[in-house]
């Protein structure tokens, strides 16, 4: 059974439990087999992850020359070869280029819209000793656990503003986020807003279709990282350290029944082009095997956390970010992607105009605290962020600069009959 550390620090830590976290760390015999199934986890006995990883490893990005770009831009349709050219060091003398078909194929599928959704945090405990994650379980920082009343409240707040569609986030930690209290967050939620959004641990199929059932209309699941060996690194306990029960998350919602499911990789924690080739493979896989569900794509790159803003990271920079996007659309030109605030304001107001169809605003990352976002109300103490953003923008805010640069802001883009 996973340990629950929720408030820990050096003085409080037991020396059992801070011996165990040095093993975690420097012993890599001590931890558990990433690649193996906890109890109770269910195995669907996909074949998607031994094909996105088998081209994954094959794919050597230095490997593409200027030619192979050329040879991509003058297709038609973008195959997974022209994908792997269009994610390579040789595309960036082309990023011009590649942005100009990307905005052509984003107007084509999405005309001139942009949706618009905020996140709340519903807890911030963690059973996970994930090391770049401001939530895992040996951080020292300050838990919360919404009450009934107190997601009521917040999610009343959030209303007010005009916000249609919700996310709904918890820290990993079955025991005190359980199914039904996350269930109980989606009925309330349903009640609010007209999309209802979760990302939270990955849960069997059954467990998704009872959390569908409660009002949940789409999962978001980050991989973090493709790369296994990577991940292994940097998940050292807990039940997301099990690479292959994450990796079928999604395929799991689908068929519990969500209607959409979204994708990421966290970039910067490995060869980012890499895990960008992979997270779009893993969708283009799984649409085609279920071509009913809707499908989005995340690129949030790793940002500052509290008590370590030294995370190993490998620098994504704003222009490789753009070339990224770029060849998602072109690659996936009906799948909508989604730029969070973890960007800077002048990278988000671009980007939606080329390849984004999705942005966050009135963020807060952290636990109970749109009060005093929205109202400049603190009732209480508000349990610490996961990470720090870089675009605070308000709902009318981003409204209004996205009608400034010509575009038309939409709340909701589902109608249930």
């Amino acid at each position: 059974m996973t340990e629950q550390l929720y408030f820990v620090d050096s003085e409080r830590l037991g020396k059992k439990t801070l011996e165990k976290k040095h093993r975690l760390e420097q012993e890599p015999c001590s931890r558990q087999n990433h690649m193996e199934y906890m109890e109770g986890m269910e195995c669907i006995s996909s074949d998607i992850m031994q094909r996105v990883l088998g081209e994954m490893k094959g794919y050597d990005p230095e490997a593409y020359t200027d030619e192979d770009v050329r040879k991509a831009l003058v297709h038609d349709v973008c195959s997974i070869e022209d994908f792997k050219a269009f994610l390579s060091p040789a595309a960036m003398p082309y990023l011009e280029e590649m942005a100009v078909r990307a905005k052509s194929e984003t107007e084509k599928h999405f005309g001139n819209t942009v949706y618009l959704f905020t996140p709340l945090y519903l807890a911030n405990y963690c059973e996970n000793y994930c090391v770049y994650c401001g939530f895992n379980c040996y951080n020292d920082i300050v838990r919360k656990k919404l009450s009934h009343e107190e997601m009521k409240k917040e999610m009343e707040i959030i209303a007010r503003s005009g916000i249609e569609e919700i996310l709904l986030l918890t820290g990993e930690s079955q025991s005190v986020s359980d199914l039904s209290y996350i269930g109980e967050a989606c009925r309330l939620a349903a009640g609010y807003f007209r999309n209802v959004g979760l990302e939270i641990y990955p849960v069997n199929t059954e467990e998704y279709r009872y959390l569908h059932e409660c009002g949940a209309d789409y999962v978001t699941v980050f991989q973090e990282t493709y790369d296994t060996d990577r991940y292994e690194e940097l998940h050292l306990l807990g039940r997301k350290r099990v690479f292959p029960y994450r990796f079928d998350a999604q395929e799991r919602a689908v068929m519990g029944g969500m209607r959409g499911v979204a994708f990421s990789a966290l970039l910067g924690l490995a060869d980012f082009r890499k895990d960008a080739f992979a997270s779009a493979l893993h969708v283009y896989y799984l649409q085609r095997k279920y071509p009913q569900a809707e499908y989005s794509l995340s690129c949030p790159r790793l940002r500052p956390i509290i008590n370590n803003d030294k995370v190993d990271a490998r620098d994504v920079h704003e222009r490789e970010l753009c070339q990224i996007l770029c060849a998602y659309r072109l690659f996936l030109p009906y799948v909508g992607i989604t730029v969070s605030s973890r960007e800077q304001k002048h990278f988000r107001n671009g980007i939606v105009k080329i390849a984004a169809t999705k942005v966050s605003a009135g963020v807060s990352t952290g636990v109970g605290d749109h009060e005093r976002k929205y109202e400049g109300k603190r009732v209480g103490e508000a349990g610490d962020e996961q990470f720090e953003i870089l675009d605070d923008r308000s709902l009318e805010q981003m409204y209004e600069d996205l009608e400034q640069e010509g575009l038309q802001p939409v709340m909701n883009d589902y109608v249930y009959v």
